[in-house]
């Protein structure tokens, strides 16, 4: 009798690839055929399941971003049930900063794919965030929530501060990739953004002794 194929698992096997071969080759350079060649499948199959790039690309982002879901996951429920608001931006911000191979990957893929759709209009017909302004609304409900229960400051503009804490964090991770800032140093400047937005009440991260140690770093 015949094997029984598991189309999901088939495509993550091939997203997979993709995210392999691209984190060390860069997006702009991968083919479909070298994807099937890191999967261990014939190019056939890949175009079988993604009749194109784009939509090869299309959903290796997807996997990519639902990985850095669960990247976050890992790190709230690490810190205990009831993480408080200043924790869960911290899960969310710090995941993002390309610290670990997993998290350049994440970095160097997002950014290039965003960058390649702006003069591909097959990408930018498809983007693969399905809601671009969810980690902007997120993060503003935190610091308005943190604010009502008196953990942050009352006079700070919420969503002026989840922007730039987003773009902050975006542009650090950049450099770090490229070498011209440490982890160490882009941890602990996010932590004084933090710091400035938070009471003392609102560090509910532990760990408090990392982070006086990130902010002795040059």
């Amino acid at each position: 009798m015949p094997k029984r194929v598991d189309h999901e698992e088939r495509r993550t096997q091939i997203a997979e690839a993709l995210i392999q071969v691209a984190g060390r080759r860069g997006l702009h350079a991968v083919g479909m055929r070298d994807v099937a060649a890191e999967a261990g499948v014939s190019l056939r199959l890949v175009q079988y399941y993604f009749e194109t790039k784009e939509k090869l690309l299309f959903y290796g982002l997807q996997h990519l971003t639902d990985r850095f879901t669960a990247r976050v996951g890992a790190r709230l429920a690490a810190i205990g049930p009831t993480p408080g608001p200043r924790a869960t931006i911290e899960a969310l911000l710090l995941a993002s900063l390309p610290t670990d191979q997993e998290s350049r990957t994440f970095h160097l893929l997002y950014s290039s794919y965003s960058i390649l759709s702006v003069t591909d209009g097959a990408l930018a017909a498809q983007p693969f965030i399905d809601n671009p302004d969810a980690a902007e609304n997120a993060l503003t409900g935190l610091i308005e929530g943190a604010q009502a229960a008196g953990l942050a400051d009352p006079g700070a503009d919420a969503r002026t501060e989840a922007i730039s804490l987003l773009a902050m964090t975006a542009t650090m991770g950049t450099s770090i990739l490229v070498n011209q800032r440490t982890p160490e140093s882009a941890n602990a400047v996010l932590h004084h953004h933090l710091d400035r937005i938070f009471t003392a009440d609102g560090h509910t991260t532990p760990n408090a002794g990392q982070r006086t140690d990130a902010n002795t770093c040059p």
